[in-house]
């Protein structure tokens, strides 16, 4: 049976969502992100996990309150323990069908075993060319952001 790697949540923005602009707060969508996200790789691994990277959240144009919003998460990559999710945040007018992309981000997550420890995950087999691709993407930001930690680290190790 193939795994699920793909999990959508669909709601309304809220009042509540609100920033001082009058548009969705960039928190509330972060919330979000990170909800659908987790639910993905959890999901996948069959297991708790853990945020341990949140990478280039990229907002392309404000959510306004009252609108539909979708939020797909879906599995790009697995390494032993890790799973790297894609999320994509879309928003349309009540009245409209379509659906407009507003932000874009990566998340990656460690599975954690009960005894608190990093677990094995299921690897991830891309399927069609467009998953393939993403891939391909996700191998190349996890190398930037490798060469990111490596020049971060003396600030890291407290350089003042």
């Amino acid at each position: 049976m193939k795994k699920n790697n793909k999990i959508t949540f669909q709601f309304i923005s809220e009042p509540s969502d609100v920033n001082y602009g009058g548009k969705v707060h960039g928190g509330v969508v972060m919330k979000w992100i990170d909800q659908v996200a987790y639910t993905c790789a959890s999901t996948w691994a069959e297991k708790y996990c853990v945020t341990i990277y949140v990478g280039g959240i990229r907002f392309y144009k404000p959510i306004n309150i009252g609108e539909v919003i979708k939020v797909d998460a879906y599995v790009i990559y697995t390494g032993k323990t890790s799973i790297h999710i894609a999320v994509d945040v879309f928003s349309r007018n009540i009245q409209n069908a379509n659906f407009e992309k507003k932000t874009h981000c990566v998340i990656v997550f460690v599975a954690v075993g009960e005894d608190g420890k990093p677990s094995n995950v299921d690897k991830f087999v891309p399927q069609t060319p467009t998953e393939i691709k993403l891939e391909e993407y996700a191998l190349r930001l996890k190398s930037l952001r490798e060469k990111i930690d490596q020049e971060m680290m003396p600030f890291v190790e407290g350089m003042h």
